[in-house]
């Protein structure tokens, strides 16, 4: 259970910070970067759900609710890396399931939506747009997950990068949706302004 009595324990002033693991390392990296970046995208969920308050979006609304408790998982998945010892508690890891719900969510919001015949631009509707923000953001998660994963003597829970690589697909599909089940949608002509 997470307990935060005080804000400011002045133990990052030189530059490091804890894991998960009593462990210290660098602000610079790149775990850190990995799981700041989570937090900066579920950051954004939380601003798309701006949008999301009228009551024919509920279904939307607590679909990013979900995805935001995740990515607090995930956090603290990453957070706590797995070094072959007893950490002394069972570290909280993303599953299979929550892998497995995005990809049920991908697929019914999908099935009401027309094939793409082009890459979608960034828009349409604030929703939409805000929702493209939360995509990218957690590509860089991603990224910055796979620079890690590469690391000497890092590793990976078995579904973290599955988990954020569908993440980023799922709200992909929901901004589409969010667009008038993608009748809103502006796609991209190639070569259109030359």
């Amino acid at each position: 259970m997470v307990k935060l009595n005080k804000i400011y324990t002045r133990t990052g002033d030189d530059g490091t910070t804890g894991l998960g693991t009593g462990a210290r390392i660098p602000k610079h990296a790149t775990r850190i970067e990995a799981y700041g970046t989570v937090d900066e995208t579920n950051a954004t969920v939380g601003l798309a759900r701006l949008h999301t308050r009228d009551p024919a979006l509920g279904d939307i609304d607590a679909m990013l609710g979900r995805i935001q408790n995740d990515l607090f998982d995930l956090g603290a998945d990453l957070c706590t890396p797995d070094s072959g010892g007893d950490p002394g508690f069972e570290p909280l890891r993303i599953s299979g399931e929550q892998v497995a719900r995005l990809e049920r969510e991908i697929d019914r919001l999908n099935a009401d939506l027309t094939p793409l015949k082009s890459f979608v631009l960034p828009g349409g509707t604030e929703l939409s747009g805000a929702l493209h923000m939360c995509r990218t953001v957690s590509r860089r998660a991603e990224r910055h997950m796979v620079k890690l994963a590469g690391e000497p003597g890092e590793t990976l829970s078995e579904h973290a990068l599955s988990y954020i690589n569908r993440l980023s697909d799922l709200l992909f599909v929901i901004g589409r949706y969010c667009n008038d089940k993608g009748a809103r949608d502006v796609l991209w002509v190639p070569g259109a302004n030359r």
